[in-house]
């Protein structure tokens, strides 16, 4: 029986890392043909039936560039900080719950990698991590627009990583768990975005900060940074920088299912459909956004983390105590 658990567990892992890297590659891809829609040109279309092969295309030309270190970086930090970024940005997924139970050979089989009771601050705590491959890679390139861009990322993860945790204390508190299939479960009645709409405004607009997006893509700003923390980067590990933001945009779609819209629950569709449908529309926002929004200025994202979302965020926890208690939910 151990010899079996341990291999779904395998199966398992190998079928999630493949599938978000597929998707990652492909979310590329797609970024890339719906601004050009929305500016009014083409997106790739000359690799492979209407440009399907331009992810291949893509990774087999960033495997042949040369990767090149820096003179004067500091050359074992430069060549881990990538893999930082696309390590924790995967390994968040573990704890994600994607469908129902299956049985197989008479066992029962979560849909989940690892169901942890204390799921929500392994992601949290994945999260923070996540902030030293920018701090480092930025560091360690012996660059100041580099140096300016890790420090630029610090800040504003450290900044926003505090309304996103704070945006989920009200949905710990409904569910009365922190396991992510739990809150999935508590789900059964109504999602929780329809009683915590605040709470999911917060969470969705501090996502987008975390993963670096626009409005909020002030590290790698091009016109003051040329490519901020990752600028002195060629090659695959520009590559993984890459991935990590991508994987980290579905993992961020995966949350949002996950606390707000019921997970994989709905009618009609199998489980798994529903759980991918509601992961891309976030995806799908940040990619939407950044065509239509500018770029903030600095000091602007800072103010609008720590003087609006912030205060909001404890208002909306300290409402959510008073109702639940006032209903006794």
């Amino acid at each position: 029986m151990m010899v079996l658990g341990f291999a779904v567990l395998l199966i398992k892992l190998g079928l999630v890392i493949g599938a978000l890297l597929i998707m990652a590659a492909y979310l590329v891809l797609l970024e890339r043909k719906l601004l050009g829609r929305l500016q009014l040109r083409y997106g790739p279309n000359r690799v492979g039936p209407f440009g399907l092969l331009q992810p291949l295309a893509d990774g087999i030309k960033m495997l042949l560039k040369e990767d090149t270190i820096p003179e004067g970086a500091d050359r074992v930090i430069f060549l881990l900080a990538p893999a930082i970024v696309a390590t924790m940005a995967l390994l968040i997924f573990a704890v994600v719950p994607f469908g129902n139970d299956l049985i197989l050979w008479g066992q029962r089989v979560p849909l989940v990698i690892s169901d942890l009771n204390v799921g929500l601050l392994f992601v949290l705590a994945l999260s923070s991590i996540n902030v030293y491959g920018l701090a480092l890679g930025g560091w360690a390139s012996n660059s100041k627009y580099s140096l300016f861009g890790g420090i630029r990322g610090v800040a504003q993860m450290i900044s926003y990583e505090l309304p996103l945790g704070l945006s989920l204390v009200p949905v710990v508190m409904l569910a009365r768990s922190l396991s992510l299939v739990d809150i999935v479960n508590a789900q059964a009645r109504y999602p929780f975005i329809l009683v915590l709409p605040v709470s999911f405004i917060i969470f969705l607009v501090s996502a987008m900060a975390e993963a670096k997006r626009l409005p909020f893509d002030l590290p790698e700003a091009e016109n003051e940074l040329l490519a901020g923390f990752h600028t002195e980067y060629s090659g695959m590990r520009f590559g993984l920088f890459f991935v990590g933001e991508y994987v980290t945009m579905i993992v961020m779609g995966s949350l949002v299912a996950v606390f707000f819209l019921g997970g994989w629950r709905g009618p009609l569709l199998p489980p798994l459909v529903w759980f991918l449908l509601k992961v891309m529309m976030v995806p799908l926002l940040m990619i939407w956004t950044r065509a239509t929004l500018p770029r903030l200025r600095y000091d602007q994202l800072m103010h609008f983390g720590w003087k609006l979302l912030v205060p909001i965020a404890l208002l909306n926890i300290i409402l959510t105590g008073a109702v639940i208690l006032w209903t006794g939910l």
